[in-house]
């Protein structure tokens, strides 16, 4: 049964290391077919609900959150950390990517402070280089007219609602998802199943009848804390961290992401 692979809910901060390719002849724990890997096979003729992580998934907004990161320290006399450092400290949360890059400070007070700068930035420069990933679009409709099911998309995210919405609509993406719950949504943000589950009763969908799409371990182990299904994308923001936590699908391009929720090449 699906629910008997849920793990307890875990998060960490993530550090860079290498990235291990997939060579052919290689398992690594999967079968390969062209350039998708399967662990677990997905019954694609059951699935009613597609749950999508939203940064490194659906949208390349790497560039914009780190602009709002390093506008943040400037103004309190900090450093400006280098892309490739901020990229690693998103996926948990605005609070989170605030708390790693200014090092873990204990003054509660100057990390708020310091959230809001950011926060109230970024909402005004959230669209200033975010787009959504080349072939996403397709694959969302795709995906969503599967075999003519009345198939649901949904986007949870750790990335606060309201914002999430705003470059959704801006992006053109919006019209795709019944609903969108973001970081603040809840009590507790991904790996926990809550935002998970409450999408699932909204849909109507039992979780082996659900699937959860992310770049990196957390959502990974949202899917199995909420027993879920999962893909895994590459083409994100921390591909290295599915080497640690691995989903039942990993894919490296949003065409291939269609072709393994549909069963059918574009």
């Amino acid at each position: 049964m699906l629910g008997s692979r849920s793990l307890p809910c875990q998060t960490s901060f993530r550090r860079p290391f290498a990235i291990r390719l997939h060579q052919p002849g290689k398992s690594n724990g999967y079968t390969r077919k062209s350039m998708i890997r399967t662990s677990s096979p997905i019954p694609l003729k059951k699935i009613q609900l597609v749950i999508f992580d939203l940064d490194g998934t659906l949208i390349d907004s790497e560039r914009d959150l780190a602009a709002a990161v390093n506008a943040m320290l400037l103004n309190y006399g900090r450093k400006e950390l280098p892309l490739q450092v901020i990229g690693t400290y998103i996926g948990d949360g605005a609070p989170m990517l605030i708390r790693r890059a200014l090092g873990d400070p204990a003054d509660r007070e100057f990390l708020q402070e310091a959230l809001n700068y950011f926060l109230a930035y970024y909402r005004e420069h959230k669209l200033d280089s975010t787009y959504a990933y080349d072939g996403i679009k397709e694959a969302l409709q795709r995906i969503k007219a599967a075999d003519g099911a009345a198939r649901k998309l949904a986007v949870l995210t750790n990335k606060p609602v309201r914002v999430s919405h705003d470059i959704l609509v801006g992006l053109g993406l919006a019209g795709y998802f019944f609903q969108v719950y973001g970081g603040n949504s809840f009590e507790t943000k991904k790996p926990d199943p809550l935002g998970a589950n409450t999408l699932r009763r909204e849909a109507g969908a039992a979780p082996e009848e659900t699937v959860m799409v992310g770049d990196s371990q957390v959502d990974i182990l949202t899917a199995r804390n909420a027993g879920l299904w999962s893909v895994g994308v590459t083409y994100g923001f921390a591909p290295q961290t599915l080497e640690q936590v691995v989903p039942d699908v990993l894919v490296d391009t949003p065409a291939e992401l269609g072709q393994v929720l549909t069963g059918t090449e574009a």
